[in-house]
């Protein structure tokens, strides 16, 4: 669905922080959302951290980094982190390009499948959510 001018596919789970997370099997697909690379800007890095790395819900685990911003990325849930797109090391732009497809950022396998319904879902809360971002956001 487009809200405002950004693109926010409904059937995806968001983190506060606007990083999506979408079922794969066991697994959970992470990226960053189309407001979140609107606002960066052109993204020339991502932090890519081992297989294997623990996750905890709300704690840093990687970073991203624009020509503007340096921003940190937390752990949508509590689980492991599987793999990062290694795409994205030759090629950060492709997170601005394709948020949702090819710049997508890692995989992890979540502790808790349901923990997924934590996160912020369906049309009404991520239209209230986003609208209250973009007020927060925008520039005077």
């Amino acid at each position: 669905m487009e809200i405002d001018g950004y693109q926010m596919p409904e059937e995806l789970y968001y983190e506060k922080n606007h990083y999506w997370v979408r079922g794969e099997g066991d697994l959970l697909v992470m990226g960053m959302d189309d407001f979140a690379q609107k606002l960066a800007g052109d993204i020339v890095f991502v932090k890519m951290p081992f297989a294997g790395k623990k996750l905890k819900t709300g704690k840093k685990f990687a970073q991203v980094e624009s020509g503007k911003w340096l921003g940190k990325i937390y752990a949508p849930l509590d689980g492991e982190l599987v793999e990062g797109n290694e795409a994205l090391e030759a090629d950060p732009s492709l997170i601005n390009q394709d948020c949702y497809g090819a710049g997508w950022m890692y995989k992890i396998k979540p502790d808790d499948m349901g923990d997924v319904e934590k996160l912020i879902h369906g049309n009404e809360a991520i239209t209230k959510w986003l609208k209250a971002d973009i007020e927060k956001y925008k520039e005077d």
